[in-house]
Parts: C-alpha cells; sequence; structure tokens
C-alpha cells in the first residue's frame, strides 16, 4: 500500500497538480506579507552587478523566486533531478524561473546525478546573461556551504551573492534540512549583505577560504532576517 501511495504521489499528474498549487500557495504568501529589504537599496547595489549567482541555505528556498520580483530578471534555479524534485520545477516555473536540472553535489555521485551536465548549463546561462539560483548546502549536511557555486564563480567569472528571505510565519519540518513552509498574513525580509567574487586562478586554499566566507554571509544573512521579522528565534546557524 505505501508503495502505491507513493508511485501515485510521484505520478506526472499528481506532480503537476502538486507544483501548480505550491506555486499559487506561494504567491498568495508573498502578497500578503509584507516585506522589508536590507539593505534598502539591495536591488540598486545588486543590478550593475548581474548576472549573478544566487545562493541561499536549503529549506529556506521557498519564496526565493520572488526575489526577481521587483524587475524582469532573467533567472535560473538548479533543481535536482530526483522525482521528488519535479513539482518544485513546475512550480518554480509556474512562477516564471527557469530550471536547470542536476545535483549540486560534488561528491562522488556528482557525475551520476547529472552534475556535469547542470554545471555546464549554469556556466551557458551565465554567458547568455541569465541570473543563476542554488542552494548553497552541501547535500545532507546542513548549513554546511559546498564548493560547488565557488567553482561557478571562478569558471564563470560572475559574482556570488547570498541572501536570506524569511517571513515572520513558518512551520519548520523535522527534517535534514529543517525546512520552513512560509505562511501568509505576517511580514517578510530579504537580506543580502556582500557579494563574493572568486579569482579565476583561485587555488585550493583559496577557494575554502571563500567557501567559508560564503557560510558566514548565508548564516550572517538569516540571523538578520529573522531578527527584522522580530523572530530571531527561527534563525539555524
Amino acid at each position: 500500500m505505501k508503495r502505491l501511495i507513493r508511485d501515485f504521489l510521484r505520478s506526472g499528474l499528481v506532480q503537476r497538480a502538486l507544483g501548480l498549487l505550491a506555486a499559487e500557495y506561494l504567491r498568495l504568501v508573498w502578497l500578503t506579507n509584507k516585506f522589508s529589504f536590507e539593505p534598502p537599496d539591495v536591488y540598486e547595489q545588486v543590478e550593475p552587478q548581474m548576472p549573478c549567482i544566487f545562493v541561499f541555505w536549503h529549506g529556506q528556498h521557498l519564496m526565493t523566486p520572488f526575489i526577481r520580483i521587483r524587475g524582469s530578471y532573467r533567472a535560473k534555479v538548479l533543481i535536482s533531478r530526483h522525482r521528488d524534485g519535479e513539482f518544485n520545477a513546475i512550480a518554480a516555473e509556474r512562477l516564471g524561473v527557469g530550471t536547470i536540472r542536476g545535483s549540486g553535489d560534488h561528491s562522488g555521485s556528482f557525475h551520476r546525478k547529472g552534475g556535469v551536465g547542470a554545471f555546464k548549463e549554469m556556466l551557458r546561462a551565465l554567458e547568455e546573461n541569465w541570473n543563476v539560483a542554488t542552494t548553497a548546502d552541501v547535500p545532507k549536511r546542513a548549513r554546511i556551504a559546498g564548493l560547488g557555486a565557488i567553482m561557478l564563480a571562478r569558471e564563470s567569472g560572475r559574482p556570488i551573492m547570498p541572501f536570506a528571505m524569511v517571513t515572520s510565519r513558518f512551520i519548520r519540518l523535522k527534517n535534514w534540512d529543517s525546512t520552513t513552509i512560509n505562511l501568509p498574513f505576517g511580514r517578510g525580509a530579504l537580506v543580502g549583505i556582500d557579494s563574493v567574487s572568486v579569482p579565476p586562478d583561485a587555488d585550493a586554499e583559496t577557494m575554502e577560504t571563500l567557501r567559508l566566507r560564503v557560510e558566514t554571509l548565508l548564516n550572517e544573512a538569516t540571523r538578520k532576517a529573522y531578527a527584522a521579522v522580530g523572530r530571531p528565534e527561527g534563525a539555524l546557524g
């Protein structure tokens, strides 16, 4: 019975329905939360540096399609090839964000999960003036930044923009990344602190330093965002 239920939920028709429902629910959340921005001129600071590599923590990703709401920015997001990621891809596309399917994992399963192809597609997207968005975490290791975005920045020459986007009302799941389900009728905050650039000749030591810098900025942005909506206890660091 469990297998039948799982197969039903993973069917194409159900995944599409879930994706469309998720997109419209998130649109409701966006419209019914009053968002603040830190710094207030964050868009004016970021726009001249586009296209950029936007990174955020896994589990804090649901509202991220709305960072492009202030303009007609072209953006693509990396989403897992796993069937459970299908409705996420449908929801993102419904909200006007393009998708790149593959894994950001740079472990031994990188090739098997389509990581090489996805990495090349992200490079092409940046070359074609698309912004690219991806989670920063090492898979199954929440709040530990991986080298994926650092490698992409080194190869593309584009800056990394770590940010956090939260709401004051939410439900937090008890899974590996503590997924936050944002709720309507509250306050929201988008916080970006600083960009990170990676030299084209960056060696392993430099890349590790910059990886830690991205991790620090994401944790700081997350803490500031929750403080801005009056929920400092909501931050995970």
